[in-house]
């Protein structure tokens, strides 16, 4: 018999509250609930059939707000004022998308600074988070109407290659939606739940999920187990997408119509209702030519025409580059094509021939794409709101976080305590200590990336624990934590377990990474591997050289009445021959002086500790 809840104040019947899924896509974007008959996910229709909102805002001269088709109709006949692809902005500083600021129609504006970007429409200045909240809020709008209830509560999906900003950028615009963002799950792993893959008992698939659309690119490894989901790699391009085969077309219609790029409206004076017209034929021509060989169209009365092998020609440096992701995600899986059961399309742009038949080729079987692809992930949304809404507890579902965190020790290390690739959510600690006596701080400086060196890779935040007890260089244990919650937003904490001082941060730098920049971290590890390896050998030598110089020479002041003159001469010289050898970067050279030093101060080192052992037992009886 079922269990129907009841307000014991007012009598009546409670609604189950619903946690609604939402695809927040460059192109589109839509949300998605699980039927609670069915248990199927389902993307929410309005009376028009429609399931897709396109993610573009367009503002009047009073401000008002217009979102999705309505403002979509606009894009040519007021560009300025129509905002598409804000998801390529959240997070970014406007250095980080100058080199692409030709793409959009309306104003980027540039402060000079690192700060957030922003976009001016009118006298008015608006943030990319403010942007997505005007789409999640008509979002929130339809399912309420469509549902005939309060939607509160959501799961959201980003790109797996979205930082803690861009993240952290995407709750913020939740809550500026009147959302409390739940869950922030990646792309690829919500469409790995909308497919099920392995949910059966005693099924085990390996899976990729490749997921190309409006603006992003993401290919991730999964393993389903007993449904229980797990990501091994994820690669991809923060930047890479449909939008940028349009940009392609664009820039071919310019040379092959023969006009120059002023009258285009790519020069020195920008018609910008001219090249958002270009931009929306050039859209119209990718989707024709997936079903057709030929597409032919006018921009401002002139004729324009491509075929589909011209296109294939003007896409392919693209699509080669998710290629060479999908092989990256493999080498960190440590799997190869053989060893994936399945292949799974997601996003709008899987749509595009070529596509299809480069992952066809390069994995080396059919791929999936029953589904559609651009309502998948958020049908997966919703599969993980209702795992959250604890209606479906047989699945599991275990993420990772795509770079190594940890932080810097002595000598610039990089000492990692989550390794990339790790499950999210996840906690990592070690204990540290003081390199001098009566240290009463430390600081704490987190790094992200895949280098030896913490100046090879991204500083992401620092802060001082203060207060540590005065004691002798060694003494204090300093355990850092890391906690990594299930949005990839990390927590560092500082604590002296001997005086319980202790300090935290939460890590949320003000931008995030550029898509050249993450693939340039994973490119550079490779590519300097065996030089930082030599490098942090010859690092951490000399830090214990250091150390021993150091030790020795509070010895031997401490001790010198004890030491004969031979002994304190040849002491002398082995620091000496020490100091030379770090100053000539030798590790090995280092590393024998090292021992040299030691077994010279070995032998007198022993006769002083007999000494103090004998003055602390003066006058003591052993039963």
């Amino acid at each position: 018999m079922g269990k129907v809840a009841i307000n014991i104040a007012t009598g009546s019947l409670l609604q189950e509250e619903i946690i609604v899924g939402i695809d927040l896509g460059t192109t589109n974007s839509l949300i998605a609930i699980v039927k609670s008959d069915t248990h199927e996910p389902i993307a929410l229709r309005e009376i028009d059939g429609l399931t897709l909102v396109p993610s573009i805002v367009h503002f009047d001269e009073y401000g008002n707000v217009t979102v999705g088709n309505p403002a979509k109709d606009l894009l040519v006949k007021e560009p300025e004022r129509t905002i598409y692809s804000a998801k390529r902005l959240m997070g970014k500083s406007y250095k980080d998308v100058s080199h692409d600021a030709g793409f959009f129609a309306y104003n980027v504006i540039d402060d000079g600074t690192d700060a957030l970007v922003k976009v001016q429409v009118g006298d008015k200045f608006y943030s990319p988070i403010e942007l997505s909240s005007y789409i999640l809020k008509e979002l929130k709008k339809r399912a309420e109407h469509i549902l005939k209830t309060t939607v509160s509560k959501a799961v959201i999906t980003v790109p797996a290659y979205f930082n803690d900003a861009q993240r952290q950028a995407t709750r913020d615009a939740g809550r500026l939606a009147g959302l409390d963002v739940l869950r922030i799950i990646n792309e690829p792993t919500a469409a790995s739940l909308a497919y099920g893959l392995g949910a059966k008992a005693g099924e085990d698939k390996t899976i990729a999920v490749y997921d190309l659309g409006g603006g992003t690119f993401d290919i991730s490894i999964l393993t389903i187990s007993a449904g229980i989901f797990e990501v091994l790699a994820t690669n991809g391009d923060t930047y890479l997408g449909g939008d940028d085969m349009d940009n392609l077309l664009v820039r071919y219609w310019q040379e092959d119509a023969g006009v120059d790029g002023t009258s285009l409206g790519f020069g020195s004076h920008i018609d910008k209702s001219l090249a958002q017209q270009m931009r929306v034929t050039a859209e119209e021509a990718k989707k024709h030519l997936t079903n057709n060989e030929v597409f032919e169209g006018t921009i401002d009365g002139k004729a324009v025409r491509i075929t589909r092998e011209e296109f294939n020609e003007l896409i392919q440096p693209l699509i080669d580059r998710t290629i060479t992701s999908c092989a990256n995600a493999l080498r960190d899986a440590g799997l190869t094509v053989d060893q994936i059961d399945a292949v799974v399309m997601v996003g709008g742009s899987t749509r595009v021939p070529l596509v299809k038949e480069s992952v066809k080729n390069f994995f080396g079987r059919d791929v999936h794409d029953k589904l559609n692809p651009d309502e998948v992930v958020a049908l997966g949304a919703a599969v993980q709101a209702d795992i959250l809404a604890g209606n479906n507890t047989e699945m599991l579902l275990l993420d990772v976080t795509p770079l190594s965190l940890g932080i810097e020790t002595m000598g610039g290390l990089m000492d990692v305590l989550v390794p990339r690739n790790s499950k999210i959510p996840t906690k990592a600690g070690r204990q540290y200590t003081t390199q001098k006596d009566g240290q009463s701080g430390m600081r704490i400086s987190v790094f992200q990336g895949e280098r030896d060196m913490v100046q090879d890779n991204r500083k992401l935040a620092e802060f001082n624990l203060s207060g540590i007890p005065a004691m002798p260089a060694g003494l204090p244990k300093v355990e850092v934590t890391f906690l990594l919650d299930a949005d990839g937003i990390l927590k560092v904490s500082a604590t002296e377990l001997r005086s319980g001082v202790a300090t935290s941060i939460d890590v949320q730098p003000k931008y995030g990474l550029t898509d050249e920049a993450v693939e340039q971290m994973l490119i550079d590890s490779l590519t300097n591997a065996k030089d930082d390896i030599k490098l942090r050998a010859l690092t951490e030598a000399t830090t214990e050289a250091i150390q021993m110089l150091d030790t020795t020479e509070k010895f031997i002041s401490k001790h010198r009445d004890i030491l004969t003159e031979e002994e304190v001469n040849k002491t002398l010289a082995g620091m000496q021959n020490l100091r030379y050898a770090i100053d000539a970067k030798d590790k090995d050279k280092v590393q024998h002086e090292t021992e040299a030093l030691n077994e010279v101060s070995r032998p007198y080192a022993e006769r002083v500790m007999d000494a103090a052992l004998k003055d602390a037992m003066r006058g003591k009886k052993i039963l």
